[in-house]
């Protein structure tokens, strides 16, 4: 039985003019994630990515931290949907950058009624692939991992990814995996049991790495 441990990227620079890139909390998120999978002594036999420049980046902070040297496996399924391109079934306006907590969860009002209707096929966001090949994407990669991998294998990527993997495992309803996404924070750890049959969730969205008072300031959900 193998370990597959799913991180979401670091904090991104939510609010900018390129969102696809780590602020400077969430690289220090990635590399603390890498110093605690170091103390733990976890070597990883496989090591996935999405290709999208947050969860690379990600990768690079935890390798090193935990002063690994392995080359990723970049799998473009593991990437995340284009929210603003969800955001503009419903809104097709442009939002301006939201500054107040009112403005914030407007957006994440917005966000959640697009993909209800994405994920229901009565909306298909410009640019994106349909929800079906989206969860096609993830659970290619997962089945990669449980007819290819053994030990420990290392999966960076984004929250809607990561929540459509579990919601696939667990067999939730598509309501239930938006929640699971809108409430995965940054740099966690979700971690499934596999074998070559199938995969079994152990723990969802965990930040053993920032315990404590010293980094209270550092959770984060965007």
């Amino acid at each position: 039985m193998g370990t597959l441990f799913l991180v979401r990227h670091g904090q991104a620079s939510f609010g900018t003019d390129n969102y696809d890139r780590l602020s400077d909390l969430g690289r220090r998120q990635c590399l603390r994630l890498g110093e605690y999978l170091k103390g733990r002594g976890l070597p990883f036999d496989a090591v996935l990515t999405g290709t999208l420049q947050r969860q690379i980046q990600s990768w690079d902070a935890i390798a090193e931290g935990a002063a690994l040297d392995a080359t990723p496996l970049q799998w473009p399924g593991l990437n995340e949907y284009d929210s603003a391109a969800v955001i503009a079934t419903v809104h097709p306006e442009p939002l301006t950058r939201p500054t107040s907590a009112e403005e914030y969860r407007h957006h994440f009002r917005l966000l959640r009624n697009g993909l209800q209707r994405w994920m229901a096929g009565t909306a298909q966001p410009v640019g994106m692939p349909s929800y079906r090949d989206f969860v096609g994407g993830v659970t290619g990669a997962l089945d990669h991992v449980r007819s290819q991998c053994e030990g420990n294998v290392l999966l960076v990527s984004s929250g809607g990814p990561i929540s459509t993997a579990v919601g696939q495992i667990l067999g939730t309803a598509p309501e239930v995996t938006i929640e699971l996404n809108l409430r995965i924070r940054n740099s966690s750890i979700t971690e499934f049991a596999f074998t070559p049959k199938r995969h079994m969730l152990v723990t969802y969205n965990t930040l053993p790495h920032l315990e404590g008072e010293a980094y209270r300031d550092w959770i984060t959900y965007t």
